[in-house]
């Protein structure tokens, strides 16, 4: 029986909406039959959009929305990307797998989008074959409302007045196919283009440098030595959890033993001592924590689905997924003090997907639902938790963080063992009653299909109780659960 401790905290610490956030690439189905609707499918809208994906993501209330890449972003050139659709120059996507992108799904198209969602922008500009002129044109096109020959060709191609860009990308992945760039030169490079990102609506603009790859710690050493903190808003990192560690054999998203089970969440894991390690190191040049630690890209990487295109990146998702998830969310909100945003990729049909389609078909993934359950923690005040957690096989027995929101806290709870787990959480400090219960549970290969798209999914959550400010209950393996309290 684990015993633990839900206390109010001495320091006030919110978690930030934005660590909910989600990436959208020119990748394999992700915009195209993912979020865009090509043909006269009964699932398009008046505007393009696939319908029964844009109400499932209107529900989770997602908070920001980054686009168009990833890599694709060094190879796109957002002018082609405006007009007259059919006018629109027809390219190849050389970066994923070499099918032809028609830019119907451009600039306008993209932040339409975001409207429909209610969600903040994040646009990713191109620093590996683009220029700084271009991107300066594409932020004044976006945000001008000057009567400048760019904002009368927006206006003429559809959009009187501006959008708010929240967030922008200078450069991604620049160590790797984004230029193959040395840290120093990087940091040259971006002190000169964000010098020239300027807004002309004069809403605030977070720029964003290329961080690290994982564990690559010298590279954020480089960058908070040559950068200083005034010019970059942010600075990224980006982590996969393969759980093979093999790139060319990642291992199967559905047929997995025990052991490689442990193998991915502890990998998962890790995710807090490279938040830990990157943060000390950006503490040294910047203690008043004027940069944010941005997770732009996060999630699992399996082999692709048998059958399916190999640049493509399509794979199932599992209540493996459910778990990975939970655990690293749980790992961001307790880095708050430096990670104000986190971008799991990727939104549709891609990588650790929160929907995935087939023709007229869509189901929600594990994922899903665990993004979902946690809505409630977004801009929650984070509560203490006091108490050991035993660990077994690298495996902690359950993973727990608590808000209070709205005179309501939310304790969100996870077992990533393979046996259940007992506990008591003491809430006598913050909370009196149960409101609700929900719970996501299931064999850690369990999935939703096409044929069957509620075999996992959330239900009331019978086994909890509360007595004397003690909350009791019996976690199954491999679930997550959501307790609200009042």
């Amino acid at each position: 029986m684990i015993r633990l401790q839900v206390t109010p905290a001495a320091e006030e610490k919110i978690v930030p909406a934005a660590q909910y956030g989600h990436f959208a690439e020119h990748l394999g189905r992700c915009i195209y039959d993912g979020i865009w609707a090509e043909d006269d499918s009964t699932k398009r809208s008046p505007e393009g959009y696939r319908t029964d994906v844009l109400e499932a993501l209107q529900k989770l209330q997602i908070p920001v929305l980054r686009w168009p890449g990833g890599c694709f972003a060094d190879a796109y050139h957002w002018r082609e990307g405006i007009g007259a659709p059919e006018s629109r120059p027809v390219r190849v996507n050389t970066v994923w797998g070499w099918p032809l992108e028609n830019n119907r799904f451009g600039t306008h198209e993209f932040f339409r989008l975001c409207e429909l969602l209610g969600c903040d922008a994040y646009l990713a500009a191109n620093m590996g074959s683009g220029t700084v002129q271009e991107m300066a044109d594409w932020v004044e096109y976006v945000t001008s409302d000057y009567d400048t020959t760019l904002t009368c060709e927006r206006r003429a191609n559809g959009r009187e007045h501006s959008w708010k860009l929240p967030y922008l990308g200078i450069g991604n992945e620049v160590w790797g196919g984004g230029g193959f760039m040395s840290p120093d030169h990087y940091a040259d490079l971006y002190r000169n283009w964000q010098n020239f990102a300027k807004p002309y609506n004069q809403t605030p603009l977070m720029k964003i440098a290329c961080g690290a790859s994982g564990e690559d710690y010298n590279w954020t050493e480089r960058m908070m030595a040559r950068v200083e903190p005034w010019m970059m808003q942010g600075l990224s990192v980006h982590y996969y959890v393969v759980p093979s560690g093999n790139w060319d054999a990642k291992g199967d998203a559905v047929r997995f033993t025990d052991e490689e089970y442990k193998e991915t969440i502890r990998k998962a894991l890790v995710m807090e001592e490279l938040l830990t390690k990157h943060s000390e190191i950006m503490d040294k040049y910047d203690p008043k924590k004027q940069v944010a630690l941005i997770v732009d890209e996060w999630g699992s990487w399996y082999d692709v689905t048998p059958g399916t295109n190999g640049a493509y990146l399509y794979q199932q998702n599992t209540m493996r997924d459910a778990v990975l998830a939970a655990c690293t969310l749980h790992i961001f909100h307790r880095h708050t003090d430096r990670v104000k945003m986190a971008n799991l990729a990727q939104t549709v049909n891609v990588l650790q997907a929160l929907i995935l389609t087939e023709g007229d078909r869509m189901l929600c993934t594990p994922t899903y639902h665990v993004f979902d359950l946690f809505r409630p923690h977004k801009d929650g005040v984070l509560l203490d938790i006091a108490g050991e957690i035993p660990v077994a096989e690298g495996l902690p027995a359950v993973s727990v963080i608590a808000t209070k929101k709205d005179g309501e806290i939310c304790i969100s709870l996870c077992n990533p063992a393979l046996q259940e787990t007992e506990l008591t959480l003491d809430v006598g400090a913050v909370a009196g009653e149960v409101l609700s219960a929900r719970i996501l549970a299931g064999d850690c290969h369990a999935h939703n299909t096409f044929d069957a798209p509620d075999a996992v999914c959330p239900v009331e959550y019978s086994g909890v109780t509360m007595e004397n400010g003690l909350l009791h209950m019996t976690l199954p393996a491999c679930a997550v659960a959501v307790v609200a309290l009042r």
